[in-house]
């Protein structure tokens, strides 16, 4: 990248020579998403959604001079081959950034090469939090801007009394439903009225996991699900529900990995009235979300939804364009430098900026499922910071996320001294 920064400064030194000295200018940007496999039905529109970015930015000029090439690999949602993926646009295809990733196993796996390469992941998707890492911008929702507030939605707004976290076996559910849990009980929820399922990725029958969540209303207090179930398992889970007589007024389900894309491949009918909570939905009515949806179905056909995630690519992808212009520079130090309080007019109607601590100020957003698999918006908070480490786990509650002036993702504010990340992995 050295040799592009210099290169640029060549052209600009001679004026007029700049577009011929940009015609030979190149960088790439590497597309991490699974094309194949379980994860699929989420990843593939994430992947189409950056090879539009990029060509819009091309069509604006580039940056800083020069053209943008988008690499894009499968890692067939195979957990390791995501790690070799990331080698390889990094060694081989000497990507200059990469955006990708949904599940959390996938970018744990891509961590310690993005870290030994020192690459630059921009990750799209809700996590469980509990992470900290130069070498990513988290722009999905960290728990307490989704997780938390739709749990306090089930909690104040329906009446809910007990729970049915559900979840895909994986780190994501995992340490959510642990943070979920011990926020429940600081509610007054008893463990007892808590139930914790786990399901492989791609489950299929879900006839006792629906019976068993039916059965926990035998008492009659309010039941209420919280989803973490990621995938083509999503399917097997609401046709069940359906099959089961189960509707969103008997026990709602709110979920959060449920968007637009997923709920495209499934009769709806049945569904409304359930619940997703994302920072974003196709549904918000604002002149920036009419132009991109506009944009996206003239590209991709009408058919084609918007999702969170997508936002979540818009976002950073604009943000690393306005980082690597103040840089002058797609050098990954100097645009992390860069990317330090970067704003970006997100969807829905406010301001997204970067914090030091590699996450987005987001709104909350409650939808509710209609009848053409769309979301209608029934809540939407202020912009939320994101939080790297959660207020609701013991270990976690002295801990701070500080890049920019701190240089460190673990900082003890009880013994003001910075954790060794790499044990967090």
């Amino acid at each position: 990248m050295k040799t592009k920064t210099l290169a640029l400064a060549a052209a600009l030194s001679m004026g007029a020579a700049l577009p011929a000295m940009a015609q030979d200018c190149t960088i790439k940007v590497g597309v991490l998403h699974s094309l194949s496999g379980t994860m699929a039905i989420s990843e593939t529109t994430l992947k189409d959604t950056m090879l539009m970015l990029v060509e819009q930015q091309n069509e604006k000029g580039g940056v800083i001079g020069c053209k943008l090439e988008a690499v894009v690999v499968d890692p067939a949602s195979d957990w390791p081959l995501f790690a070799e993926k990331a080698r390889e646009l990094l060694t081989v295809h000497d990507v200059d950034v990469i955006f990708g990733n949904w599940t959390s196993v996938s970018r744990k796996s891509v961590l310690p090469v993005i870290e030994e390469l020192n690459g630059l992941l921009f990750y799209p998707v809700q996590y469980e939090g509990e992470e900290s890492s130069k070498n990513v911008f988290y722009t999905g929702a960290a728990p307490n801007q989704q997780a938390i507030p739709a749990t306090d939605y089930f909690l104040e707004e329906l009446g809910i009394e007990k729970f049915a976290l559900l979840g895909t076996d994986y780190v994501y559910p995992r340490t959510t439903n642990n943070i979920l849990e011990s926020y429940l009980q600081s509610k007054g929820i008893a463990a007892e009225d808590i139930f914790v399922n786990y399901t492989p990725f791609g489950h299929a029958d879900w006839s006792k996991i629906v019976a068993d969540v039916v059965a926990l209303g035998a008492d009659g207090k309010r039941v209420g699900v919280i989803s973490t179930i990621n995938g083509d398992a999503n399917i097997g889970f609401y046709k069940e529900l359906a099959a089961a007589g189960v509707s969103a007024d008997d026990i709602p389900v709110v979920a959060f990995s449920v968007g637009e894309e997923e709920l495209s491949g499934l009769d709806t009918s049945n569904l409304v009235g359930h619940l997703a909570a994302w920072n974003y939905f196709q549904s918000a009515d604002t002149p920036a979300n009419a132009e991109w949806i506009a944009a996206w179905k003239a590209r991709m056909g009408e058919e084609r939804v918007t999702n969170d995630p997508m936002e979540a690519h818009y976002i950073g992808f604009n943000m690393w364009v306005n980082a690597v212009t103040a840089a002058k520079s797609a050098d990954v130090d100097a645009v992390r430098a860069a990317m330090y309080g970067q704003e970006f007019p997100n969807l829905t109607g406010g301001t997204a900026v970067m914090l030091p601590n590699h996450h987005l100020s987001k709104p909350v957003l409650i939808g509710e499922i209609t009848a053409d698999g769309q979301f209608d918006i029934i809540s939407q908070t202020t912009e939320v910071p994101g939080d790297a480490w959660t207020d609701y786990l013991p270990a976690s509650a002295v801990l701070k996320s500080d890049w920019k002036d701190l240089g460190c993702g673990m900082y003890n504010t009880e013994t003001a001294s910075c954790v060794q990340l790499l044990s967090n992995y």
